[in-house]
């Protein structure tokens, strides 16, 4: 891939101590963006961040669960560097998965706060400075493929992914008369920290399963799959791309083979 696709511009990308928001984090910097990682994960997402040094890589702690942290972090780079140009708003929680007849119901709160909530307040103030800085930006918010099927996650994360994606539908349908594009990626299972925590499986266990699942055979979903999708919607590349949600599963959210037509 060629290098310098985010040259001069500003990006924050939220949960980005680990997997996925550390993939696109480094992919970010790697193409020229100054980045801020915003992650509850203090000591890990220092570590990330002195990781991608040359200067291109800072860390700040962000619950995006609370507002006015959120404010804070978009403030804070706007004062330091002058603008923001690119958000990923990356940060959520899967819970483990369990019976609808049995579902914890503060779970699903938790799920809505930060995947859904914390999102909406990153998209807020996040688009507030770019408006105000006349900067014609990109937002690209991770959903799932369970934000278009039933099934392929717990009940929690499936209901605040699909609600991710009316977001992101809708909000560019606002901002886009501003010149702030607004997308999401939909990726299938990655084994991330995320997917692995909540079901106690080793990340080669995670990938086992969704190999035997794919719709493409022959290679294995990486966060840094993932990551290069992101850069495409944070790129000028993309420049006329706006409410579009990008899928990231190898055909799985296309493609039903249940009816066994091609075998």
């Amino acid at each position: 891939m060629s290098k310098g696709r985010l040259e001069g511009k500003v990006a924050l990308v939220t949960g980005g101590a680990s997997g996925i928001g550390e993939a696109t984090a480094r992919l970010f910097a790697a193409n020229g963006a100054m980045v801020v990682i915003a992650d509850i994960q203090d000591e890990l997402g220092a570590q990330v961040a002195a990781s991608i040094g040359n200067g291109r890589c800072i860390y700040r702690h962000c619950d995006v669960r609370e507002e006015h942290q959120v404010a804070d972090t978009v403030g804070s780079i706007v004062e330091s560097h002058g603008k923001l140009d690119v958000l990923f708003s990356n940060a959520g929680i899967m819970e483990p998965p369990a019976s609808i007849l049995d579902m914890d119901i503060e779970q699903l709160d938790s799920a809505m706060a930060i995947n859904v909530r914390g999102c909406a307040a990153m998209i807020k103030h996040a688009a507030r400075a770019m408006v105000a800085a006349k900067i014609r930006g990109s937002i690209v918010c991770t959903a799932s493929v369970a934000a278009g099927l039933g099934g392929v996650a717990p009940h929690s994360y499936t209901a605040s992914k699909h609600a991710v994606l009316g977001l992101v539908r809708s909000a560019s349908g606002e901002l886009g008369k501003y010149g702030i594009r607004v997308n999401c990626v939909s990726p299938s299972g990655v084994a991330t920290p995320l997917a692995c925590r909540p079901v106690g499986v080793t990340p080669a266990e995670i990938e086992a399963a969704c190999s035997a699942v794919s719709n493409l055979q022959g290679v294995v979903l990486k966060a840094a799959h993932v990551g290069e999708a992101v850069l495409f919607l944070a790129s000028d590349e993309s420049s006329f791309v706006s409410g579009h949600n990008l899928c990231v599963d190898g055909g799985l959210s296309a493609v039903n083979h249940a009816f066994s037509v091609f075998k």
